[in-house]
């Protein structure tokens, strides 16, 4: 079976006024769900510490049953109190890599050395790049072998400007994920209206606006690897 890394943040912190944020529990949940009994799944994070979960993603627990299942699943919950890291897998076993969001991405992923090598290998390799909210976060920095910028030339999606003021944390970010993507060379594309689903595909690059893209980036992924699957066998160069 084909397999997936998934990455999720361990910063627990937001900015300076003693807010707490970390993994958006519905960003693992909602993509896991749709694409656990095609791939097997790997979760690595920034640290061995327990991944920390945003408490106000935590309402979905009791509004939402398929999270509300997830998160009284044993098996998954360990793996979120004791994840892999980058030096414990490498990016040759993989067919894509999905960056979770919550606001914890802004300061773990973008200049996280060994994501960046992750991710390099698993798209230079023809798999899949995929990331959702402020997963992409992890995204900007990273280099292909000839120099270039991943996103260069890519249409992409992430948390916009407008749903970060609408939050009311535009100001306990680090930085604007939205200008910094439009900085590598990228088109933005954001949904007409804020925290609405918006899914984006550039290539073998898939990315998610918000919370609601989740499950569009899960399925979008496995509709692409069902193609790139296709075309190796009919020995198409990807």
């Amino acid at each position: 079976m084909d397999k997936i890394l998934i990455v999720v943040t361990n910063h627990a912190a937001l900015g300076t006024r003693g807010k707490k944020t970390g993994l958006w529990l519905r960003e693992l949940t909602d993509f896991y769900h749709e694409v656990k009994d095609e791939f097997d799944i790997d979760i690595v994070s920034t640290s061995k510490q327990r991944v920390p979960l945003d408490p106000r993603s935590l309402l979905a627990v009791l509004t939402d049953k398929t999270t509300r299942g997830y998160y009284l699943d044993d098996e998954l919950m360990d793996r979120l109190k004791r994840p892999l890291v980058p030096d414990e897998v490498d990016g040759d076993d993989y067919a894509a890599i999905y960056f979770a969001g919550g606001h914890g991405t802004m300061w773990d992923f973008p200049e996280n050395k060994g994501l960046q090598e992750l991710t390099r290998k698993i798209y230079e390799n023809g798999g899949i790049v995929s990331a959702v909210c402020h997963g992409p976060s992890a995204l900007p920095n990273v280099q292909l072998s000839d120099g270039r910028y991943l996103l260069a030339g890519h249409v992409v999606t992430g948390f916009s400007n407008r749903e970060e003021k609408m939050m009311r944390l535009f100001k306990d970010t680090p930085f604007s994920l939205e200008d910094k993507l439009r900085e590598r060379g990228t088109l933005y594309k954001q949904a007409a209206m804020p925290l609405s689903k918006c899914v984006v595909l550039s290539g073998r690059l898939i990315t998610g606006q918000n919370p609601a893209s989740s499950k569009g980036v899960a399925l979008k992924l496995k509709e692409q690897w069902h193609w790139i699957k296709k075309d190796r066998k009919l020995g198409n160069v990807d």
